[in-house]
Parts: structure tokens; sequence; C-alpha cells
């Protein structure tokens, strides 16, 4: 359970490989991830090892960025909806004042990130590779002063969001071989990246953020002299602040060509991380594996049950029914015969009343007639994973 735990960390930040013995991994314990992502952007030739390594880089500087960006405005870790947004970052008593902007502009990094990584990772072609990475050598420069400082180990950070304090490892204790199919598990966790932040791009949130934050300022400018009755505000204020802010945003019209376009990132997606357990389950070796195939063993100790593959798959394949319109999501309110076509949500994306939709009039645009999802797939991986279903499925994305 430890090791599978320490795995399930790593997929917060996946796609790093390094070329050659642990000389690149080397290079970013000293130089750090954008010091070594430009020197091999500046090669006119990269080797499939160079092309894969950038991608990783590439995602990772993403990452960074968006953890530096939330370090100038002190945004806490409280924010579960995008995963940038809750991973643990250290204090800065000297941040600065939020604005909208800084969340928009944030989103928009991780998708230039994810369009990066997925170029360089359109250089590696079909092209197989065995790059090595030492976990211990990865950090994030949260601060941006170019020292790696307490509390910026790419495992810490992710360690801390999981609640797994003492499991970030110690040099070369867990050193990681990717290989060719590893590049199509990347490009697919890049598009379930990207279109998860092309969502919120569709919905932009800073609008709201400069809206509620002032209304903030302005009832605490109520106070006087005179302290509060009670502690509500101090316990509660920034929780009601922020579920305001997600409501307002989703509320206003949204963009429908980036729901549209996030769509589509996310059936990119099934195709790739299909295609990555295609090249996956035809390895015959077994080295430091990332994610093994049911003979091999990954260089985390991990090591799937029988079927493991198979049933993700079936997973995938119902999430592709859904996207397509094959498939409907159950509402409460609708029966056994109908349901919600999550195409049309996509292609005609609404205001979102949640009231309403818990109600199911504000979702009967979307609704129709047909096969309904019944969840099987989901209940039969549950079951095989033994309680470990979400936590694998953050890892396979």
């Amino acid at each position: 359970m430890r090791r599978f735990l320490c795995a399930t960390l790593l997929s917060l930040m996946p796609g790093l490989a390094f070329a050659g013995p642990l000389d690149l991994s080397h290079e970013i314990r000293d130089k750090g991830l954008q010091a070594t992502q430009s020197r091999l952007a500046a090669l006119n030739a990269p080797t499939g090892e160079e092309a894969f390594a950038l991608a990783g880089l590439r995602f990772l500087g993403a990452v960074e960025q968006a953890l530096q960006l939330r370090w100038q405005v002190g945004l806490e870790a409280d924010w579960s909806e995008l995963p940038i947004l809750r991973l643990p970052i250290p204090p800065n008593p000297e941040a600065r004042e939020m604005q909208g902007q800084d969340i928009t502009a944030l989103i928009a990094g991780v998708t230039t990130g994810m369009d990066e990584a997925r170029a360089a990772l359109g250089q590696v072609g079909n092209r197989d590779f065995g790059l090595e990475i030492d976990l211990a050598d990865l950090w994030f420069d949260i601060n941006a002063n170019g020292q790696r400082d307490p509390g910026e180990a790419i495992a810490d950070v992710a360690v801390e969001a999981l609640g797994l304090w003492g499991l970030a490892p110690e040099p070369g204790q867990i050193v990681i071989r990717f290989d060719g199919s590893d590049a199509a598990w990347l490009t697919a966790y890049t598009h379930l990246i990207s279109g998860t932040a092309t969502v919120f791009q569709a919905y932009d949130p800073g609008p709201a953020i400069d809206r509620i934050l002032q209304s903030t300022r302005d009832m605490h400018a109520l106070w006087g002299e005179t302290p509060p009755p009670n502690a509500w505000d101090m316990m509660f204020g920034k929780q009601v602040d922020r579920v305001t802010i997600i409501l307002q945003a989703l509320a206003q019209e949204p963009d429908a060509a980036l729901a549209a376009k996030a769509h589509g990132h996310f059936l990119a997606m099934i195709e790739e991380n299909r295609r990555f357990w295609s090249l996956v389950e035809a390895e015959t070796d077994n080295d430091r594996e990332w994610i093994p195939n049911e003979k091999q063993v990954s260089a985390l100790g991990l090591q799937l049950p029988p079927g493991t593959g198979a049933q993700w798959q079936a997973v995938l394949a119902d999430a592709e029914k859904l996207l397509k319109g094959e498939i409907l999501m159950p509402h409460w309110r609708y029966g056994a015969e109908a349901g919600i076509s999550l195409k049309k949500l996509f292609e005609a994306p609404p205001k979102v009343d949640l009231i309403g939709m818990i109600q199911g009039e504000a979702l009967l645009p979307y609704a129709e007639k047909g096969v309904v999802m019944s969840g099987q797939a989901w209940s039969d991986f549950e079951r095989l994973m033994q309680g470990d279903a979400v936590l694998f499925a953050v890892l396979f994305n």
C-alpha cells in the first residue's frame, strides 16, 4: 500500500524522463527545470530521449510557473477544483494582492505549456528510448529565487497534497526508466490537463474573482474599530468567497468554442490512453517501469492485478461513449429510459443553474431517450482495485 501511494502521488506531475544515466536528472537537481528545458529546446535535431525529456520538462515547467504565480499572490492550497490550485506551496509573507487576471493568466499558462509539451512529443514519433530519472533530483523553484529551498521538492509537494508525509524518497531510492510507451501516456495526460484548463477558460473566473474580492474588502471596511461579534468570517469567509466565485463564473455565458476545444481534448486523451495500453501490453522487458503490464513491476514496487488494463479500457470506453453521446448520463428525475447527452452539453454549453440542474428543468434541453450509462465498468474496476480505484485512476489518467 505504501509503495502504491508513492506511485499515485507521482502521477500528479507526469512525464519526467531525462537522457543519459541520470546526467539530465542531476542537471535538473543542480540547475532547475527551466535552465535544463532551455538547453534542450535549443537542440537542432534532438534524439528520442531528448525530445521526450523536453516534453516532460515543459509539462513540469507549466506547473512550476503556475506555482510561482500562486506564491506571488499568496494563493493557498484550498482550491481543489483544479489540480494545480490544490498543490501546497510555502508561505509568502510579502505576497501581493491577487487579481482576477492572475488566475486567467495561470490557466492560460497551463494550456500553453501542455501545447508545447505535445509539440515536443511529436518529435519523439515512434522511436523507442530508455531514460532514467531519480525522483529525488526534481524540484519546483516555487519562489523563483533559483535555489532549491525546503518544501520545493516535487515529491514533497505531492506527498503533502495527499497527506502522506514522510514518504519523500532519498537520492537513488526511486529511479524510473521511461520508454516509448510512456510517450503515449504523457500525451494522454497533457490532453487531460488541457481539457480541464480549457473548461475553466470557457467559464473565465477572472471577472467574478475581482468582483467578490472587492466586495469582501468593502465588507471588511464596514467593521470600523469594533471587533466582529463572532469568528465566522475568520473560519468560513474565504471558503464562502471561493464558492461564490465559482458559482458566479459558472452562471455567465460560456465560450462555446472553448467548450468544443475541451471536448476534443478529452476524446484525444482517451485515444492516446488506449494507444498507451496497447504499447505497454506488448512490452517484454521488466526494467524500472513507470506503469507496468501484468508481467512487470514498476520502479515504485507497483504490480497490477490481472485484468487491470482491460478493465481500465472498459472504463475509458464508457467515457468515450458519453463524450460522443452514444450513452447518456443518468438523472434522478428522468427515469431509466432517458438521460443527459454530454455531447450536447459540450456543443452548446449552458449557463450553470445549479438548483435548476438538480431539479432537472435546466437540463431538459440536453435530455433525450436512449441507453443510460449503468456504471458497471467503473464498479468492476473498483472491485479489481480493492478500494484504490480513484488513486489508480489518477495514475492511469
